[in-house]
């Protein structure tokens, strides 16, 4: 059966890099209440619902999102994670303290966003100029083992999800991590080093487009992350929504019923190339008219997709028949399951019904 894990974001709490670069206060709810509708027919800002504007240093609120995401039938949540080299990370109190309760009792993996963080990506009155927040580096293996031992725990996690008994690990980027290869061999040697059976790496990929230079660098699978190619669009439709982005300052909208047509490509039916459905997407609340938006999103659309993931993925070995979920979470990216004003949990019960229909 299918198993189906969400990437999961952790900016959901007070830390003091964003006060600092954003303003006291400032979450990933700062952004999504601000949100205004761009066009006729748009829909902002989204409100979240059951759970509220919630603050993810409370336990209640991860028990209550882990309790959702059972009855969704999602098998776990893939945290993001954030490591920039030299011992420094972000954001990381969230899935600490996951770790170290023991709480919720819900499976777990890791995805590093390894990419360096710029105001132009939130800030909508940053005009374009890109301002380094943080860097990203890769100082070497030290930094590399320290990187294994901050997990460590996690790693040996009952919780931790596995794909053939290997440690399920997600790099957001792997062909810009000039190192991976160094990074990937010194993991693997601590793996065994320490009891752990080896890691199931996967990365980022759009449509597979470059698929095999990254299985190359020892990845074992790529996760296909397609939500702004459409290359099938006609020349004339692709003219119109650059001319529209570029000169009259409007978003990229495409219509969510098309959308998911093209989300799952045909080579997730091979082992290496895992789909990825997304329930939405309305980037506007973190970039304004630079936004791609799915518009009109509706559960009934996102249980057609999640019919066709279990559909493709049902021939891989068991431990392999992933899909991924972007995102169970991502409010700012209007990318999320968790209930809203509008559907209410109806994104939960569409996962549910795909789930049970193939049961």
């Amino acid at each position: 059966m299918a198993r189906f894990i969400a990437f999961y974001l952790p900016q959901y709490h007070i830390i003091p890099e964003n006060n600092e670069w954003w303003g006291p206060g400032f979450t990933e709810w700062t952004s999504v209440a601000r949100a205004k509708p761009l066009f006729r027919g748009h829909k902002q800002p989204h409100i979240p619902a059951d759970l509220g504007f919630y603050d993810l240093r409370v336990p209640e609120t991860r028990e209550a999102q882990a309790q959702l995401a059972k009855e969704a039938g999602v098998e776990g949540f893939c945290y993001w994670h954030y490591w920039f080299g030299n011992g420094k990370r972000l954001l990381e109190r969230p899935f600490t303290e996951v770790v170290s309760s023991g709480k919720p009792d819900f499976p777990f993996c890791l995805a590093w966003a390894n990419h360096s963080w710029y105001k132009k990506q939130w800030d909508l009155k940053a005009k374009g100029k890109d301002i380094l927040l943080i860097e990203q580096k890769y100082p070497g293996v030290k930094d590399y083992e320290d990187h294994f031992y901050a997990l460590l725990e996690a790693f040996k996690d009952k919780r931790y999800i596995k794909v053939n008994g290997k440690l399920f690990f997600g790099i957001y980027s792997a062909l810009t991590f000039e190192d991976i290869r160094t990074f990937i061999s010194t993991w693997r040697r601590l793996a065994k080093d320490n009891g752990l059976n080896d890691f199931y790496f996967v990365a980022q990929d759009a449509e597979s487009r470059d698929k095999e230079k990254i299985l190359a660098l020892g990845i074992d699978a790529v996760y296909n992350n397609n939500f702004t190619t459409h290359h099938n669009l006609p020349l004339i439709k692709k003219a119109w929504l650059l001319f529209r982005r570029k000169y009259l300052h409007q978003p990229t909208v495409f219509e969510y019923k098309d959308v998911v047509k093209d989300m799952i490509i045909d080579d997730c039916r091979n082992r290496d190339a895992i789909p990825t459905i997304e329930p939405n997407w309305d980037h506007s609340p973190r970039s304004g008219h630079k936004a791609f938006i799915y518009n009109n999103p509706d559960p009934k659309y996102f249980h057609e997709v999640a019919c066709k993931a279990i559909e493709i993925v049902k021939d891989k070995p068991d431990e392999e028949q992933i899909v991924m979920i972007k995102s169970w979470n991502e409010w700012g990216e209007g990318n999320y399951m968790e209930p809203d004003a509008e559907y209410g949990k109806e994104y939960i019960k569409a996962l549910a019904s795909a789930i049970d229909k193939y049961k």
